[in-house]
């Protein structure tokens, strides 16, 4: 069958192009914004200027849509195969694959133009960023550590946003990134414990695949270790008592999640997944509450 017979007309398919951009769905934008935000106010150390906090949200919802629109291009083949994913609207062909592929362009450059408002540093580093958000979708097929790539496209805007600010990347900025890292392959492993069963059967590989059993366990070590990294930024930085509040926050978000997927079932697991969302919201509180009356007194003072 004709799969263009599936394609509904008109304004019908705005829900189909927002859907592919999960533009409904914002918990992977809040997961990509938060760590970006946490560089974005040390970096500044408080809040920082306006127009590079503008560039780097819209960058954010822009990335992360181009992300999606690669990821089901890269798995239009696969995703019939999984509960979770049948119905997305390139495996349904809702829309085509030349749809995507200038969909992804448009965004990609959308993306570009933001970058090149803040300096040249950033330009270079942001190609980088492109690069890890195209070859990430494509990992699944050939490495059991996708999660990992993940992770990297995820924490790129770290350096990029203390690029934009001071112009180098600091060893903070480096920390922040391993941090991140770390913490985005735990609870991505939680989001593929969803979708395990389905991944075996046809051969997508994953840390939730790789792990087995001992998932649960090495999800509380890259936490722990997260923690131990975003400390040590802490006091580099010497941020206050309210960003160890929030650290602390995070640490009883990552509790809970270990509570949730101990009997590995699919819906506590995404709901497992969907907490981080707190768990960043905690730590950037924390970072700009820290820095709350040093800010208040800059702003009072010019």
């Amino acid at each position: 069958m004709d799969r263009s017979l599936l394609r509904p007309t008109g304004v019908g398919r705005v829900m189909d192009f927002i859907r592919l951009m999960r533009l409904d769905r914002p918990i992977g934008t809040w997961l990509l914004m938060w760590p970006t935000l946490w560089a974005l106010w040390i970096a500044a150390e408080g809040v920082p200027g306006r127009n590079v906090l503008l560039i780097f949200i819209a960058g954010v919802y822009v990335m992360r849509a181009a992300g999606c629109v690669v990821n089901d291009y890269a798995d239009r083949h696969l995703d019939g195969h999984v509960k979770r994913t049948k119905h997305r609207p390139l495996a349904t062909g809702r829309i085509s694959d030349t749809e995507a592929q200038l969909l992804f362009i448009v965004l990609v450059a959308a993306a570009f133009m933001l970058v090149l408002l803040t300096n040249w540093f950033t330009v270079l580093l942001s190609v980088g960023g492109v690069i890890l958000a195209f070859i990430y979708p494509f990992m699944k097929r050939y490495t059991h550590l996708p999660q990992a790539v993940l992770g990297a496209a995820f924490s790129w805007a770290i350096p990029m946003a203390f690029g934009a600010i001071l112009g180098y990347v600091p060893v903070e900025a480096w920390l922040l990134f391993s941090a991140n890292v770390l913490w985005t392959v735990a609870y991505d492993t939680q989001y593929a414990m969803v979708d395990r069963d389905d991944d075996i059967k046809i051969g997508i590989k994953s840390t939730a695949v790789l792990l087995g059993n001992a998932d649960r366990l090495v999800i509380g070590l890259l936490q722990l270790a997260t923690l131990a990294l975003l400390a040590w930024v802490g006091l580099r930085v010497g941020l206050g008592g309210f960003f160890w509040l929030g650290l602390a926050g995070m640490a009883a978000t990552f509790v809970h999640q270990q509570r949730l997927i101990r009997h590995r079932e699919r819906d506590p697991c995404f709901q497992a997944f969907l907490n981080n969302h707190w768990s960043g919201l905690l730590v950037f509180a924390g970072i700009a509450l820290s820095w709350w009356p040093i800010a208040g007194e800059s702003l009072a003072m010019s």
